[in-house]
């Protein structure tokens, strides 16, 4: 990727994490931004350096890695990703290459000492699941994939009317096609971690 491809790259993540409507793979990555916009910014350096430095493979997953990580995206400031950025995603590649073992750890943890239907009960607060996920238990992967084999995530939406849950929602929402992962290999495994709990 040129820069200007990088800096439009980081627009249409930003615009896929940030806005319901706006959809990365549906718009092919496509963002509204002139070559003269990019040209004027201070931070240009910092999208040369990066074309320079990773692949175009490499670019979209420091982005998206980046997105996902932090609480809110929508606060997510360039400066943050020239300090913290590296560090972000280095932990994410480890999370993902080690996804299988990552699940089976969570979910063992999730549904050791509670049955599976009590750890996404969410009419009284918030659920189990979203409480182990913003202390930090459970890791945005595993959300992700336990929603694309429960789908909780829509009957959620609909008991919790609560802005924390909305945040984690879309973050579910958007990062749910960056990870393509075998949905079959999944359900295995939760289905194994089920039956030894019992």
């Amino acid at each position: 990727m040129t820069p200007f491809e990088v800096y439009k790259s980081y627009l249409s993540l930003r615009n896929h994490f940030t806005k319901e409507k706006y959809d990365y793979h549906k718009f092919c990555g496509k963002s509204k931004c002139s070559i003269k916009s990019f040209y004027s910014r201070r931070d240009r350096f910092w999208f040369e350096k990066i074309s320079r430095q990773k692949t175009d493979k490499e670019i979209e997953e420091f982005f998206v890695s980046n997105f996902i990580t932090i609480t809110d995206p929508s606060n997510l400031w360039i400066g943050e990703l020239i300090k913290d950025g590296d560090e972000r995603y280095t932990q994410w590649k480890k999370r993902t290459q080690s996804l299988s073992y990552i699940f089976k750890e969570e979910c063992e943890r999730l549904f050791s000492e509670t049955q599976i239907d009590d750890v996404f009960k969410s009419k009284q607060g918030h659920p189990i699941i979203l409480k182990k996920f913003l202390s930090g238990e459970v890791s945005i992967e595993t959300l992700v994939l336990l929603d694309k084999i429960l789908e909780f995530r829509k009957k959620f939406d609909i008991n919790l009317k609560d802005p924390v849950w909305e945040t984690v929602s879309m973050k579910i929402k958007k990062y749910s096609p960056f990870i393509h992962s075998d949905i079959f290999h999944f359900r295995k495994i939760l289905k194994e971690v089920i039956l030894v709990e019992k």
